[in-house]
């Protein structure tokens, strides 16, 4: 298991390196919203990256530069890598919500849901980009993997 999320989180790391060339080539064509939300896709997955590795989390809605966007998904393609050399995906991660709520979830849980959510709006940013008629990558993960 641990093979399959080495292989899905360097697919998102590969695309999201891809979307952040084109950004950067673009930026004077890019929805208002682009850059936030691919913000909010990196901010995530350093917020739950944090709360396996019980460090400082960002927060959820920051807006970084493209060049901050770059060095954070790097930082956050690292530290995954070392979550999963590092912690049994059977491990249970007790944490807060950004409201203080406590909640426990398994490693496996945590890092299915990070590749879900960057999926989920990786879909959102690829639509940006055409409705800007800006021609995106085509992300699909079969295509990658041909």
């Amino acid at each position: 298991m641990k093979d399959f999320f080495i292989d899905i989180f360097t697919y998102h790391h590969h695309f999201n390196q891809e979307l952040l060339k084109i950004f950067q080539r673009n930026q004077d064509r890019l929805s208002t919203r682009t850059i936030p939300l691919f913000s909010h896709v990196l901010n995530a997955h350093q917020i739950w990256n944090s709360r396996i590795l019980n460090t400082k989390t960002l927060q959820v809605q920051e807006v970084h530069s493209l060049d901050d966007c770059k060095l954070l998904d790097d930082e956050n393609f690292e530290l995954t890598l070392k979550i999963l050399d590092e912690f049994d995906l059977m491990n249970r991660i007790q944490y807060r919500n950004s409201k203080g709520d406590k909640f426990e979830n398994s490693v496996q849980e945590i890092l299915f849901h990070i590749a879900n959510h960057s999926t989920h709006h990786k879909g959102q940013l690829i639509s940006d980009l055409r409705q800007q008629e800006i021609e995106p990558p085509v992300t699909d993960y079969i295509f990658y993997k041909r």
